[in-house]
């Protein structure tokens, strides 16, 4: 069996298996007292799986964060809530998992009717108890990802970058999803913790009773279901090899990013969550060249205070100190769902209401975000980074946007130091016209996960066409020798924070076409460091004319690999 290799590594373990939640269908019974009865386990059962999960939070994240739990503890606990629910199976002979649904949504209606932001955010602590509830009494054990207690290698239809970031990796020894693509956030987030992944195998989890050992290979996406002895033998033998690879490369430590010809570009690193910067220093990363704000937003009932992204950004800032930190602001839709903002249904997120368009329209929530990161921008080498901007209007909205804060914040006597300001070239429409975006900013820094899929019109979460999702598409490549150049010609540094710029064929190329950063998962840096070092930049730029002139990617990918 074969997947789309997401992350490299070999994944030895028992299964685990995500199950998804199917909500239940209307249905009735015939024992009343019976279903009663069923309820009140199923509230007894939930109130023990929270009050674990509240104890784990404390633990892990803190007293404010274990606050959501002991609220689901009251909601649970609510006369009014399971009131309601019992009168359903009363009288209407519902099962309780039915009655439960039809008074949980009664619930959100009422809050989603309510002018009151606090009240409106209680939908999403509704809807998790409630869930909860149907799920004990349908005996559908969904995971809870920080409450594996032994290793093993995970089985889902799909994780969300939530699930993920709630991956410890001492447990979790490899995943394996049915859906997803190289670029998806949950295959970024295992590279960044060096995880080995395989996503996009298709329907997998019909074939698993749940008592499989697989062995797998991150890297080519292979999967062997209850392997022979021989294959275990070889895949430890693998896992020890790489272990070593890495180990040579931390002869690179500490190591300048130059070329034999004394040019020196910057390695930096992508992160998602504060404590990512330990990966960062771990692999010697000169800077976090995009730090994912939005996971701060993520595994909550509502949004962060500013005071906690204050907190946040200033501990990376702090750990970082004066090496460059550029976080990117609020980046959601898309594949990126946030239950408690108010996102339309919309036919394509990925061409809709995401991002910076999303931001320019919800002021208090961009504000607080912007208020907590020139507060933080004392603390070190800060520079804001805006996503998703298609025109001149869109940046120059964020910058009046970040003077008014600034002007706040002096009257109100709280310091802040100069930073700056750049955007994401991930549409093509910003690529060409950066020459003019170029006079607007501070930097660029190219998206080309975005990028790519709207330049070649390929989602990149769709396996049927994964092949036509190419980093070497000519097109591309033209796009990134554009964009640099333009930036260059404005005088701003241009970096690129996409998975492109970890990848090792194409960074010669990148070095070639005068890329100034690049920035990647933590484990690639010394890597990427050691292939910088072994080039001649005079000699790598002999390939960019005929890369520029190849007719499609498998050209291109001839040319880079002779």
């Amino acid at each position: 069996m074969k997947g789309i290799g997401a992350s490299p590594g070999y994944g030895l373990g028992p299964i685990l298996i995500k199950e998804d939640f199917v909500e239940p269908i209307k249905s009735t019974v015939e024992d009343v007292e019976k279903a009663l009865s069923l309820f009140d386990a199923a509230v007894l059962q939930a109130e023990k799986e929270i009050e674990v999960i509240k104890h784990h939070t404390i633990e892990k994240m803190g007293e404010s964060e274990g606050e959501i739990f002991v609220a689901h503890l009251m909601m649970l606990k609510d006369p009014e809530m399971q009131n309601q629910i019992k009168d359903k199976i009363k009288k209407e002979q519902y099962t309780p998992e039915y009655a439960t649904l039809e008074v949980r949504d009664a619930f959100i209606a009422i809050f989603e009717s309510m002018n009151n932001a606090y009240m409106r955010e209680r939908m999403a602590d509704v809807k998790d108890v409630c869930n909860r509830l149907m799920r004990i009494l349908m005996d559908v054990r969904t995971l809870d990802m920080s409450l594996i207690d032994e290793p093993v290698i995970l089985i889902a239809h799909d994780l969300t970058p939530s699930d993920t970031a709630m991956i410890t990796k001492d447990k979790v020894v490899g995943f394996i999803t049915e859906i997803g693509g190289k670029t998806s956030h949950s295959a970024i987030m295992a590279r960044t913790m060096e995880i080995p992944a395989i996503v996009g195998v298709g329907a997998f989890m019909d074939a698993l009773k749940g008592d499989e050992f697989i062995g797998f290979d991150g890297e080519t996406g292979e999967i062997f279901i209850n392997p022979s002895e021989s294959i275990i033998r070889e895949y430890e033998y693998l896992k020890l090899e790489a272990d070593k690879k890495r180990q040579a490369l931390k002869e690179m430590i500490n190591q300048p990013s130059v070329t034999k010809d004394g040019h020196e570009v910057e390695i930096g690193c992508n992160i998602g969550q504060p404590n990512d910067v330990d990966f960062v220093l771990a692999n010697d990363g000169e800077g976090i060249g995009l730090f994912r704000s939005e996971f701060l937003y993520m595994d909550r009932n509502s949004s962060p205070t500013e005071e906690e992204q204050y907190e946040a950004y200033k501990s990376v800032l702090l750990a970082m100190g004066e090496k460059p930190v550029v976080i990117r602001t609020l980046d959601v839709g898309g594949d990126k769902q946030i239950p408690y903002l108010d996102f339309p249904k919309e036919e394509n997120p990925f061409l809709g209401y995401r991002a910076i368009r999303y931001c320019l329209d919800h002021e208090e929530l961009f504000k607080t975000q912007l208020r907590a990161l020139i507060r933080a921008s004392v603390h070190g080498n800060l520079k804001i980074m805006f996503p998703m901007i298609s025109n001149i209007r869109e940046i120059r909205s964020t910058k009046e946007w970040i003077n008014e804060v600034k002007v706040e914040l002096s009257e109100k006597n709280i310091p802040y130091k100069d930073f700056e300001i750049g955007i994401m070239i991930e549409i093509p429409a910003a690529a060409l016209i950066s020459d003019q975006l170029a006079k607007e900013v501070d930097f660029f820094s190219i998206g080309t996960n975005d990028l790519i899929q709207y330049t070649t019109a390929v989602d990149r979460m769709n396996q049927q066409i994964a092949d036509l999702y190419s980093p070497y598409h000519p097109a591309l490549i033209r796009l990134i020798k554009m964009v640099i150049d333009n930036g260059h010609e404005a005088g701003i540094w241009v970096g690129m924070c996409g998975e492109v710029a970890g990848n090792e064929k194409l960074i010669p190329l990148l070095l070639a076409m005068g890329l100034d950063e690049f920035s990647m998962s933590p484990s690639s840096v010394l890597k990427a460091r050691k292939i910088i070092r072994s080039l001649n930049r005079r000699e790598v730029i002999s390939l960019v004319e005929p890369v520029l002139n190849a007719e499609d990617a498998h050209e291109v990918l001839e040319i880079l690999t002779l």
